[in-house]
């Protein structure tokens, strides 16, 4: 039986995250040898017939999104139903949001790319863009994507302007989901939730590292739990 993936966002062919994203699946896709495919939706489209289509979600780079409501309603309705949810870059950051204020308790929880001057920015501006640089991460033992990468340590390529609030950190610490990954400074760089098939991500875009050769563990791991 064929699977098929949406690819939430604004598709936007010459985006080098977007071309990633449809050569990263195709590598995965072919070293599982599984029947996957995937479609591009923006964020405005979604519906509450989405997971009547659709086996996972990937929630892709290239904030801010069409509707940052609906992006969220798909993340939640992922998370509290056990489908496989995958967010890289703006993903991983809207993820941040849907457990802030659902999750936590933070109805109020904001991204800075939407309102820079909301009393609860849970995402905000960096403070040096991480755009175009790679960076070395470090992941916890034992957690998923340690297991996943099958190390502890990993290079990553970005193209982020934002990341987590460092005022927010303790209180993301507050519930079940794991900070799984920082970078050298302890910047928060993954999250994952630990009883959930699939529920990570990455301020990071994995796919950007992916080739034919050697497809990203990251990318393989969704397409796993789709399959399953």
């Amino acid at each position: 039986m064929i699977k098929t993936i949406a690819l939430l966002g604004e598709y936007t062919p010459a985006f080098p995250p977007h071309i990633s994203t449809d050569a990263g699946i195709k590598h995965a896709q072919n070293q599982l040898d599984a029947e996957i495919t995937a479609d591009w939706v923006s964020t405005e489209d979604i519906d509450q017939k989405l997971f009547d289509h659709y086996s996972g979600i990937w929630v892709v780079p290239g904030s801010p999104y069409k509707s940052m409501e609906k992006t969220l309603w798909a993340i939640r309705y992922a998370r509290e139903n056990n489908i496989p949810c995958f967010g890289t870059c703006g993903g991983f950051q809207h993820m941040v949001i849907e457990y802030a204020r659902n999750v936590l308790g933070f109805k109020d929880a904001q991204h800075a790319e939407y309102d820079p001057y909301a009393s609860s920015l849970f995402i905000s501006q960096l403070v040096c863009s991480l755009a175009g640089r790679e960076m070395q991460l470090n992941f916890v033992p034992e957690s998923k994507v340690a297991s996943i990468y099958g190390s502890l340590s990993a290079k990553e390529r970005y193209y982020c302007n934002f990341g987590v609030n460092p005022d927010c950190i303790d209180e993301l610490k507050q519930g079940p989901m794991n900070i799984s990954g920082s970078d050298a400074e302890g910047e928060i760089r993954v999250i994952e939730h630990p009883d959930h098939p699939f529920f990570i991500g990455t301020l990071f875009v994995p796919q950007s590292r992916s080739t034919s050769l050697m497809p990203h563990p990251l990318v393989t791991a969704f397409l796993e739990a789709i399959v399953q």
